[in-house]
């Protein structure tokens, strides 16, 4: 079994918020599997006996990478850290966002969040600044 862990763009991303200290972001994979006990399984072929369906990740449309950015909030909550959502859905080459894609971004933005359209490490830290 492979694990997805991104394009390459991803992982540069990754690698470099990873380094800032107020930012925590996941890896969010969307999809589905099927679970069961394996009957019957040749090169290219597996059959399961009694297969359920999984389904993973946040719900359709969630960004590539979600988690926080800390903030502080000032002047009535001086020095109190809050964490505010951030969701960021990576893109490279001519890669378009899916309908339930904008979606989410909007409804994230519209709820107080962080959520963008991601095309370069660029713009990733654009949308993590303090």
């Amino acid at each position: 079994m492979t694990q997805n862990t991104g394009t390459p763009l991803q992982n540069e991303i990754r690698l470099a918020l990873g380094k800032l200290r107020h930012v925590r972001l996941f890896r969010n994979n969307v999809g589905e599997a099927w679970l069961g006990r394996v009957a019957a399984r040749s090169a290219d072929l597996v059959t399961l006996a009694r297969p359920v369906r999984v389904v993973y990740g946040l719900c359709v449309g969630s960004s590539d990478l979600i988690g926080f950015t800390t903030i502080t909030i000032t002047p009535e909550m001086v020095g109190q850290k809050i964490a505010v959502f951030t969701a960021a859905e990576i893109k490279s080459g001519a890669g378009r966002l899916s309908d339930d894609q904008a979606n989410f971004l909007r409804i994230v933005t519209e709820a107080g969040g962080r959520a963008a359209e991601i095309r370069s490490v660029e713009d990733a830290v654009r949308l993590v600044q303090p």
